[in-house]
């Protein structure tokens, strides 16, 4: 555990300082913005994010040095001497990778939630994010289901106004049409969660005549509020996973077709902190025989598999975020692939 804690005390002054170099230009672009500003609300959220990122990797590096100087003290032959097994050897190890998986899955869906909120907000305000600024403050051609019944369609709306053009709501009974309302504009009232609509005009269905009727302006509810019109996948890494599941089955219920960005950000939120058993049990297994070579090559071969795992991640993240896909499988690919290799080296090992 204090190799692991070094580990990742090492991996994030390097993350810190990269970013540094990246963004201070735009850090001193900004006059009122203060030293204890960039270190309280960016910085120290960027390093719990991070933290948590790297805690199955730090550790994987940790177990491969430790197990490793074992080896090169020739500890570990007068271990399996006294009879004592390799499934039995790897229990401290274990013990100590559900410690890190467990502070891993806390964080990932309630600490880093809101972590993230606060550093995302810090970005939009001070640093180069104009295109998705602009993303999430216009939405247009949206379409949302409201009930089993009540549909709404939206040709542009502004979230930061609250206000858009050309605004429709279809209620069904079944396949037929009932009632049909249009608006040339519709307003949002924060204050009262009422909609305006302006120009507004009213079609009821009947069997034998239609009424229709309509109007300069009109207020009215819907269940729903500008926010719910914002489906980006990088807000998905601020919602709380408690609320994140919620999101998704009111979406799914409202006809969202796309919600694979969410899942995929759900499922990974505890993907990666399960790694942790199966990389400690490749890290054993590579580390447990003496080398020629020592440290390093134990290390070489570590490090590569680390940059491999977190290719096949981001990978199976894009791939996952596609239309049609079973999220939930993409997201376990990496986990699924490496837990072949563990399985492996633990019976290769075992002789």
């Amino acid at each position: 555990m204090v190799t692991f804690l070094f580990t990742l005390l090492i991996l994030i002054p390097i993350a810190v300082a990269i970013d540094i170099a990246e963004k201070v230009d735009d850090f001193l672009q900004h006059a009122n913005l203060s030293f204890f500003e960039v270190v309280n609300d960016y910085y120290k959220n960027f390093i719990i994010y991070y933290a948590n990122t790297f805690m199955p990797l730090a550790l994987f590096i940790a177990v491969i040095l430790f197990t490793t100087k074992l080896s090169n003290n020739t500890e570990i032959i007068a271990i399996t001497n006294a009879k004592v097994s390799f499934t039995r050897f790897l229990y401290p190890y274990f013990l100590g990778a559900s410690i890190v998986t467990l502070v891993s899955l806390l964080m990932n869906h309630f600490v880093v939630p809101n972590s993230s909120k606060i550093r995302k907000k810090f970005e939009q305000e001070y640093l180069n994010n104009t295109n998705q600024n602009q993303e999430l403050k216009y939405v247009t051609d949206f379409s949302l289901q409201l009930t089993d019944s009540t549909y709404i369609f939206i040709r542009n709306f502004n979230t930061e106004v609250n206000s858009g053009y050309d605004f429709t709501s279809e209620v069904y009974k079944g396949l037929k049409l009932k009632s049909k309302l249009v608006a040339d504009n519709i307003r949002f009232n924060e204050k009262d969660s009422v909609f305006s609509l302006i120009n507004w005009r009213l079609r009821k269905v009947h069997t034998k005549k239609d009424e229709i009727h309509s109007g300069n302006k009109i207020d009215t509810l819907f269940n729903f509020t500008p926010k719910d019109l914002i489906y980006k996948s990088a807000l998905s890494q601020e919602i709380p996973s408690n609320e994140l599941i919620k999101f998704i089955d009111i979406s799914k219920k409202r006809g969202v077709k796309n919600l694979n960005a969410y899942l995929v950000e759900l499922h990974k939120r505890t993907s990666l902190p399960i790694s942790s058993y199966i990389l400690t049990l490749i890290a054993v297994a590579l580390a447990f025989k003496k080398k020629r070579g020592g440290t390093g090559i134990n290390l070489a071969i570590g490090v590569g598999m680390m940059f491999l795992y977190v290719f096949l991640l981001k990978i199976s993240e894009v791939l996952g975020a596609v239309a049609g896909v079973n999220s939930l499988l993409y997201v376990w690919i990496p986990n699924i692939l490496f837990a072949f290799v563990a399985i492996y080296l633990f019976y290769n090992a075992r002789k």
